[in-house]
């Protein structure tokens, strides 16, 4: 079976004016798109491989024949990334009108408190890192084995699934992410995503 780039669940102008449409057009569908193309491609010799899901193969990766683990931790990494990404978000006016939430709530809320005090340090600490990641990357809110939140960031296209963690919340600061609107002020971009952040999501991974 091959992968598949994940149909967003929003228009590529919802995110606006925090995430531009042309951005998110080309990030979606020639960035994203070129992550799975290759990890088919990596993966195209290898019949048992394509039954994995792209999860099980970055959990794994020693298991993943020598010749193409780099091809599937950097591209597969890349189409998990970007998945959970952009499920990670969704319409400012959506939100609005359903009456969702901009701060974390329920079990996620209540875990953020416990772990880092009031949610604007929680956004202090996360941004933080997500403005010191030196060139490409991304930061993530994760879960370890026993629940415990923890804020990390990943070079390149590491995924946090191949270190043993939940990722539950993830901004990728590569250039490609803001550059067209934002230039090389990530801190704005960062400053400005937390207005799309989709709490409702995050809190059903931390909960599952």
């Amino acid at each position: 079976m091959k992968h598949e780039l994940l149909k967003l669940p929003y228009d590529y102008s919802a995110l606006e004016p925090y995430i531009d449409s042309r951005t998110m057009e080309i990030h979606h569908s020639k960035h994203h798109q070129a992550y799975v193309d290759k990890l088919n491609a990596a993966l195209e010799a290898h019949l048992d491989l394509q039954e994995k899901s792209v999860e099980d193969l970055l959990k794994d990766l020693n298991s993943v024949p020598e010749d193409i683990r780099t091809a599937v931790r950097n591209h597969g990494g890349g189409h998990y990334n970007h998945s959970i990404f952009w499920t990670s978000m969704d319409s400012p006016t959506k939100v609005a009108v359903t009456g969702g939430s901009r701060e974390p709530a329920g079990a996620i809320g209540d875990a953020i408190d416990k772990e880092f005090g009031r949610f604007s340090d929680f956004k202090e600490k996360f941004a933080a890192v997500a403005v010191g990641v030196f060139g490409s990357g991304w930061a993530w809110l994760v879960k370890d084995n026993l629940g415990k939140l923890i804020i990390i960031s990943t070079p390149n296209q590491d995924s946090p699934v191949s270190q043993g963690l939940a990722p539950l919340l993830g901004i990728d600061v590569w250039e490609h992410a803001y550059y067209l609107k934002y230039q090389n002020r990530r801190a704005e971009y960062v400053e400005n995503w937390w207005n799309v952040v989709n709490w409702e999501e995050v809190g059903r991974r931390f909960v599952v």
